[in-house]
């Protein structure tokens, strides 16, 4: 397969997805329940036709018994919250290091040389 080929290809099936979310949206917005015929029936209705029926029907799947505008309104991050230590699945207790786990001790040594080659990988 050419590059060209690849290219086109991918062009079509973005504009085809930006085609089929923008659709949706305004489904979403006027409150009308999210199907495959009324997302190609917005595309008839606005002179598109390069978008395939399979975007629509995986759309509307997707977005089945979801509020859309809940989820383009609730953000939420994977960042834990200020002043709070992420917590691992996994985790037992932090007083008591997990069996078979020891404490390597590296002695004592002075710090200076390592906060030097921390700025050296900046240049």
């Amino acid at each position: 397969m050419s590059t060209d080929a690849t290219t086109a290809t991918a062009s079509t099936s973005t504009k085809a997805e930006t085609a089929v979310s923008y659709a949706a949206l305004i489904l979403a917005d006027d409150g009308i329940e999210i199907t495959p015929e009324k997302l190609q029936t917005l595309f008839k209705a606005a002179k598109i036709e390069d978008v395939e029926p399979i975007w629509t029907t995986l759309f509307a799947k997707a977005l089945q018994d979801k509020e859309v505008k809940d989820i383009l309104t609730v953000v939420r991050t994977s960042a834990p919250e200020v002043g709070r230590q992420p917590v691992l699945a996994n985790e037992q207790s932090q007083d008591k290091p997990a069996e078979g786990t020891g404490i390597i001790d590296v002695g004592e040594g002075d710090d200076s040389d390592a906060d030097v080659a921390i700025f050296d990988l900046f240049g």
